[in-house]
C-alpha cells in the first residue's frame, strides 16, 4: 500500500488552483445547490414593481412577458412561475439587472 504524501497532495493541489485561477477549468468541479424561490402573489408583484419604480409595461418588458400577463398577476388571476419567477427574484434582490434588461428613461 502506498504511503499517503500531504506534501505532494497540498503540492498538486496548488498547482491545479494556479491552474484554475489562469483560466484551465478541466479539473474543476461544480456543486450545485437549488435555492428556493418563494411564491409571488398578486401583492408581492405589485411591490416589487413599485419598488423598482417601474410601469406594468415595463416590468413585463424586463421579464420578457406581456403586460397584461403582469396586470392579471397582479390581480390574482395568474401567478409568476418558471423563469418569470426566478427573474422576479432577481431583480427584486438586484435592481440594477433592471437596467441591463431595458432602457429606462427618467419620467
Amino acid at each position: 500500500m502506498e504511503k499517503f504524501n500531504y506534501f505532494n497532495e497540498l503540492e498538486q493541489s496548488l498547482k491545479e488552483a494556479v491552474a484554475f485561477k489562469e483560466g484551465d477549468k478541466s479539473k474543476a468541479r461544480v456543486s450545485v445547490c437549488e435555492l428556493p424561490v418563494p411564491e409571488y402573489k398578486a401583492a408581492d408583484v405589485l411591490r416589487v414593481r413599485s419598488a423598482l419604480r417601474l410601469s406594468q409595461r415595463g416590468l413585463a418588458l424586463a421579464l420578457g412577458v406581456s403586460p397584461r400577463t403582469v396586470e392579471a398577476w397582479e390581480v390574482g388571476r395568474n401567478a409568476p412561475n418558471g423563469a418569470a419567477r426566478n427573474l422576479l427574484y432577481l431583480i427584486e434582490h438586484n435592481a440594477a439587472l433592471v437596467d441591463q434588461l431595458i432602457a429606462r428613461r427618467p419620467s
